[in-house]
C-alpha cells in the first residue's frame, strides 16, 4: 500500500510539477529550450549617429564596448570615406556566430563575428538597404533594399549576392516563419506585406497594410501570427501566418510605433511593441490581443528584442543613447544601460562567446556616449507632459540633432526653429521644415554647432528650440516650446 501511493505521488509530482517556460524567442520556433541568462551571451544595438555596435554582457547589464564601423561627421562626408553611414539594421545566423548588420548611408551589410567582434566580410548591395536577416537553415541572407524594389539573397557562405527578390517599391523589413517555409516582408512604402516562400523565391501570398510605413515585422515562435508595426498611423497589426494569411487584428498602439517583438515565459505569450511618441513600451496577450503592461522606458524607444529564454527584453532608447532592460514577469525596468548614438536594430545572441571574454576587437564608447538632452512643451500647457524630445548627438564642433516629435495636428507643415526667447515671441530662424504624419508625429533632423547655442551661458548668445506652423515655408505660429 505504502508502495502504490509512493508511486502514486511521484506520478503526481511528474505530471503536475511546475512546467518550465519554453523560449522559441524569436526567431527561433517554440521547441527549441530556453537558453538561461549568461555571461556567454551578447546584447547588441545597431548606433545611426556613432556608426558603431555596441556589445553588452546581459548578465552585468554592462557595456563591454563598441565595434566601430565608421566615423562620425564631419568625417564621413569626406569623398575619400571608406567607413559605413548610418549603421542600422541587425540580423544574426542560426548557429549564433554570425552578426549581420545594415548601413543605410553606405549600402552595405557588414558580418561580424560574435565570438571575436572582428569583420568578417562586407557586402554591398542596392540603394538604402534597411533590414537583414538569416534564412532558419542559415545558407541565405535576405536583405531588404528599401531604397529600391528587391529583396538582396546573400550566400551565407560566400557573402555574396546570388539572386533578387522582386517586390514592390520600399520593402521595410523581413521575417521568416520559425519552420523556415515563410519569409514575411513589409513595406515602408507601399500598404503591402509579400509573403514569399524561401525554397523557390516565389510571391504567394500578400497582406494589405492598413498604412504604407512598416518598419518591423516578428513572427511568433508558434508559427500561428505575424505582427508587424505602422509608424505613420501608430498601429500595429497582426495576421494568419500560414495561407491564406488573412488579417486577425489591428491595435492602436501610439504614435511613433517603432518596433515589436514576441515573448513567451511562464505567464504566457506576449507581444511587446515600442511606442515612441509617448516613450513606452505596450505589451499584449498573443491569444486575446488584451493590453496587459504600459512600461515607461524613456526617450524614443525602438529596437526591442528578447533574452534566450523570455525572462528579459532589451530595448534601444534612441533618444536617450541606453538600453532599458525589463523584467517580463513583472513589467518593470530593471536595469539602464549607455551605449552609442542612436540605438535602432536590437538583437539579443544567446551562446554568442562560448570560450574566452569576448573582449576582443572592442573600443571604449568615448565621444559616441556624449549628448545633450531637451524637451519641447506645447505652448501655454507646461504643466503637461512634454510631447517632444530632442537629443543633440556630439559629433566634435557639431551635433546631430534629433527631435522625436509628437503632440501636432497630422499632415500639416511645421518648421522646427531657434528663438532669441524661450516663449518663441523673438525672432525664429528655422533649422528644419516637416510634415507631420497620420499620428500627428514626426521624427526631425538638423546638424551644426546647435548645443553651443542653447546651452550658452551668456543670455545675449543663447537661443531656444520651438516648433511653429509652416507659412510658406517659414516658421509661422510658435506651438511648442523648450522647457526650462
Amino acid at each position: 500500500m505504502k508502495r502504490t501511493l509512493l508511486t502514486l505521488g511521484l506520478l503526481a509530482g511528474t505530471m503536475f510539477a511546475p512546467i518550465a517556460s519554453f523560449a522559441g524567442q524569436a526567431p527561433g520556433p517554440a521547441s527549441d529550450p530556453d537558453i538561461p541568462i549568461s555571461h556567454k551571451d551578447r546584447i547588441y544595438a545597431a548606433e545611426q549617429f556613432s556608426n558603431t555596435v555596441s556589445v553588452s554582457d546581459p548578465v552585468d547589464n554592462k557595456l563591454l564596448g563598441v565595434i566601430k564601423l565608421g566615423d562620425p561627421q564631419p568625417g564621413n562626408l569626406s569623398p575619400l570615406y571608406k567607413g559605413q553611414v548610418l549603421v542600422h539594421g541587425m540580423g544574426f545566423s542560426p548557429d549564433h556566430k554570425t552578426l549581420a548588420v545594415v548601413s543605410i548611408g553606405s549600402n552595405s551589410v557588414t558580418f561580424i563575428d560574435t565570438a571575436t567582434n572582428a569583420v568578417k566580410h562586407t557586402t554591398y548591395v542596392g540603394r538604402s538597404p534597411h533590414e537583414a536577416f538569416f534564412t532558419p537553415n542559415g545558407k541565405e541572407v535576405w536583405v531588404t533594399v528599401r531604397g529600391e524594389d528587391y529583396i538582396s539573397v546573400i550566400d551565407a557562405s560566400t557573402f555574396e549576392e546570388k539572386t533578387r527578390i522582386k517586390v514592390a517599391p520600399g520593402p521595410g523589413m523581413q521575417i521568416f516563419s520559425p519552420d523556415g517555409k515563410y519569409g514575411y516582408i513589409c513595406s515602408s512604402f507601399n500598404p503591402d506585406v509579400a509573403v514569399v516562400t524561401v525554397a523557390d523565391h516565389q510571391i504567394v501570398g500578400h497582406v494589405k497594410q492598413e498604412s504604407p510605413f512598416c518598419p518591423n515585422i516578428a513572427a511568433s515562435p508558434d508559427g500561428k501570427q505575424v505582427w508587424f508595426t505602422l509608424k505613420d498611423v501608430g498601429k500595429t497589426q497582426v495576421f494568419n501566418a500560414e495561407a491564406p494569411f488573412g488579417l486577425i487584428k489591428t491595435l492602436d498602439t501610439g504614435p511613433i510605433t517603432n518596433h515589436v517583438n514576441l515573448v513567451v515565459n511562464r505567464n504566457g505569450s506576449f507581444a511587446y511593441v515600442t511606442v515612441g511618441g509617448l516613450n513606452e513600451v505596450k505589451v499584449f496577450r498573443t491569444e486575446t490581443f488584451e493590453q496587459v503592461a504600459t512600461i515607461p522606458v524613456g526617450n524614443l524607444p525602438h529596437g526591442i528584442w528578447p533574452s534566450g529564454d523570455g525572462t528579459r527584453v532589451y530595448v534601444g532608447l534612441e533618444n536617450a543613447d541606453q538600453f532599458a532592460v525589463i523584467d517580463t514577469l513583472t513589467n518593470k525596468v530593471i536595469a539602464n544601460i549607455p551605449i552609442g548614438q542612436a540605438p535602432q536594430a536590437v538583437a539579443y545572441v544567446p551562446n554568442a562567446v562560448p570560450q574566452r571574454d569576448g573582449r576582443q576587437n572592442l573600443q571604449p564608447l568615448g565621444t559616441a556616449g556624449e549628448a545633450a538632452h531637451l524637451k519641447l512643451t506645447t505652448k501655454g500647457a507646461k504643466d503637461k507632459p512634454a510631447p517632444t524630445s530632442i537629443t543633440l548627438f556630439d559629433q566634435g564642433l557639431t551635433q546631430v540633432l534629433q527631435a522625436a516629435v509628437s503632440g501636432l495636428q497630422p499632415k500639416k507643415p511645421y518648421v522646427l526653429a531657434i528663438s532669441d526667447k524661450p516663449d518663441g515671441s523673438g525672432e525664429l530662424q528655422g533649422l528644419s521644415g516637416f510634415m507631420t504624419n497620420p499620428a500627428g508625429s514626426a521624427i526631425v533632423n538638423a546638424v551644426g554647432p546647435i548645443r553651443q547655442i542653447v546651452e550658452a551661458k551668456h543670455k545675449d548668445e543663447k537661443r531656444y528650440l520651438v516648433i511653429a506652423t509652416s507659412a510658406g515655408g517659414k516658421p509661422g505660429e510658435v506651438v511648442q516650446v523648450q522647457a526650462e
